[in-house]
């Protein structure tokens, strides 16, 4: 018996749901639309020369939520800055050698680009954006040196009015808060880790891949950490919470995976692991805001007794007090996780305040810059020889679009939403130049026609599978209609002018694919390198720091992980290994910054060299010998000292089981093995 189709009806409407966009959508383009035509009419207003960049600003700015907004206005009116003084030096050199200044152009954009790949989120993007400004000013100059200054200050004063009339425009229409809607999704992600513990504590290691998908998870955060310091007057405690939760949110993977694997090595849990093991339950068992920060703070303190009284007794294991350790690693880091939630939610200064460093390769951020100096100067040949006329603002196009695609997580899917994009964005211009104004000088009417222009782009971007088409058709529609006033209507120009922006991506996306590409393969082999390099520092002790390992480390871990392909076995394989260098290489970190610390007590220096030894040799048993001498020599030391031992001797012995189990992929990478 089949069931009772439903209604035409209500097929209909489950068919416009789904076609129709939700109303935060129309907001969001309605306060783009206002913010884009109150820029347009204050730099009429104005006589600002270039009015039209006003609103091209707002079309970039265009953020769904307020804080982004803010954080990508505050970089992009510092890199107009630099470049508008870098475009004036510049020019004022070589204003008499146009090879010279397209060289020293050529320079100064892969520079930019070269350190925007060092860089993050808003900072990269101002970085990127200081490299294509010297190009609108400097370029779109080239045969008239002496208005560069001119064109300086116009360029900065129609970043200006942008930055200030979609700031005004969302203020006035509450634009959504970052911290707002970061919120629900840090607590789903802690409860995401609360639950990935609880199965660690009752099952054992859940695998890399179980942890690699918790990483991705935590990582799809960081992005909008950095955007939440503008919104508010305490929003700097605000955005160190949601920093210092997510770090916290990698170390409770990590050292949940530590302490089962540690529970593992004890054939009879003792009372202490046992007691141990039920706090951290406890701690993560029920609601995000169960059990509270005044209980969390009572189980720290059990925990650190039972640490003290591991070390105090000569006839504890190494195994038992790698778990107690553990343990109370992982309830710090939910104790942090907790803190960092409420400090995001009612805006009190955190317990601490982190730094979330993100992983970059040498290789793939030389290969970038390379890439866009590489399509500029092929770019500039081909329309020099060309003999185009407008040649200055095809080159424009192709430095901005290179540019912009170098900071994007995937160049390829960009280019081919840019080759989508610049032909839409053409078609818009024209159809309301030439159909819906056609001859008049109206604003209203102006404005009247650009709104179902940013209203459909503003929704394309709101998809993350369509924002690359909906930008560029947002922000390349009013770089080709141009608003002036009084209102140019040449169809030759804007003609031409269309088939340059298309011949700009054409050429960004051959670039791509063709100039210094980079593979999956290739990725995970730089990371990978870059993994040994630091694992090698580690082992010396030049790790750098310690506390900032595991964020980095997750960073290249969720990077490596969008990399990582092949058969099952193989990424599985490759998955592990990855994990190995990142427990090798934070344990070395950790306990030479602990060893560091207890070198004071003379009683422990003769444990700590054996320890630094087999590190710098990679002796897995020197290791382990010397993490029970250390323990052995600190039972008459003070209560904070012999805390700092059990982290120093926890790390070694970690690094010593990594070292065993993985010896054979180590000794390929040419590091130290036992």
């Amino acid at each position: 018996m089949t069931a009772a189709s439903p209604p035409l009806a209500d097929r209909l409407i489950d068919r416009l749901d789904a076609i129709v966009p939700p109303p935060a959508a129309w907001l969001f383009g309605l306060r783009i639309w206002l913010a884009m035509m109150l820029a347009l009419y204050a730099a009429f207003w104005l006589q600002i020369e270039s009015a039209s960049s006003a609103a091209v600003c707002v079309a970039i700015l265009a953020q769904p939520k307020r804080g982004q907004a803010l954080s990508k206005a505050g970089y992009r009116f510092l890199g107009t800055i630099v470049g508008g003084v870098v475009a004036i030096v510049l020019t004022g050199l070589f204003n008499e050698d146009r090879v010279l200044l397209l060289v020293s152009f050529t320079v100064w954009l892969g520079l930019c680009v070269f350190v925007a790949q060092y860089l993050q989120d808003t900072r990269a993007y101002g970085a990127m954006l200081s490299g294509y400004t010297v190009g609108i000013i400097a370029l779109a100059n080239i045969d008239a040196p002496q208005n560069t200054f001119d064109a300086a200050l116009g360029r900065v004063a129609a970043i200006a009015i942008g930055i200030v009339a979609i700031t005004f425009i969302n203020d006035a229409l509450a634009s959504p808060s970052t911290w707002r809607t970061l919120r629900p999704t840090l607590a789903n992600a802690f409860g995401a880790a609360r639950a990935f513990v609880r199965d660690a504590l009752a099952n054992g290691d859940p695998g890399d891949e179980r942890t690699a998908a918790l990483i991705r998870t935590i990582a799809a955060m960081r992005a909008e950490t950095s955007a939440i310091g503008g919104e508010l007057d305490d929003g700097r405690n605000r955005a160190s919470g949601a920093r210092s939760a997510i770090a916290a949110l990698y170390v409770t993977g990590a050292a949940s995976r530590g302490l089962a694997l540690a529970c593992d090595r004890i054939r009879r849990p003792t009372p202490a692991v046992v007691e141990a093991r039920a706090l951290c339950l406890r701690a993560v068992t029920g609601d995000v805001t169960e059990p509270g920060a005044e209980q969390l703070n009572r189980d720290d303190a059990r925990l650190r007794d039972l640490v003290e009284e591991a070390i105090r007794d000569p006839a504890r294991s190494l195994d038992e007090t790698m778990a107690l350790q553990r343990a109370l690693d992982l309830h710090n880091a939910v104790t942090f996780a907790d803190d960092g939630l409420r400090a995001l939610s009612d805006g009190h200064k955190p317990l601490r305040d982190v730094a979330l460093p993100t992983h970059r390769d040498f290789p793939v951020a030389l290969r970038a810059a390379l890439r866009v100096a590489i399509a500029f100067g092929v770019a500039a040949g081909v329309f020099i020889l060309a003999g185009l006329p407008q040649a200055s603002f095809a080159l424009v196009q192709v430095s901005a679009t290179a540019a912009l695609s170098s900071v994007t997580p995937d160049p390829k899917k960009f280019a081919i939403g840019v080759l989508m994009g610049m032909p839409l964005a053409a078609l818009f211009a024209g159809i309301v130049l030439f159909v819906f104004l056609n001859g008049n000088q109206g604003f209203p009417l102006l404005a009247i026609a650009m709104a179902p222009v940013v209203f459909f782009g503003c929704f394309l971007s709101l998809n993350p599978k369509t924002f690359t088409v909906g930008f560029i058709s947002l922000v390349f529609t009013p770089v080709l209609l141009s608003p002036a006033n009084p209102q140019l209507y040449d169809p030759q120009t804007f003609l031409m002018n269309a088939y340059l922006v298309v011949a700009a991506a054409v050429i960004l996306f051959l670039v791509v694919r063709l100039v210094l590409p980079i593979s999956n393969s290739q990725h995970r082999f730089y990371a990978l390198e870059e993994a040994r390099r630091d694992t090698a520092d580690a082992l010396v002790g030049e790790g750098g720091d310690a506390t900032t390992r595991t964020s980095l480390n997750a960073d290249r871990l969720f990077q490596f992980s969008q990399w990582n392909s092949g058969s099952g076995a193989v990424r599985r394989a490759s998955l592990a290994h990855a994990f190995a260098l990142s427990r090798l290489e934070s344990s070395a970190a950790r306990a030479h910054a602990q060893m560091r610390l207890l070198w004071c007590a003379k009683g422990l220096r003769a444990s700590i060299r054996r320890g630094r030894e087999a590190l710098a040799r990679g002796n897995a048993w020197g290791l382990e010998d010397a993490a029970r001498a250390m323990i052995r020599a600190g039972g008459r030391e003070d209560r904070e000292t012999r805390l700092r031992i059990a982290r120093a001797a926890t790390d070694l012995a970690t690094a010593s089981q990594v070292i065993q189990r993985h010896g054979r992929f180590f000794r390929r990478l040419a590091l130290p093995s036992s």
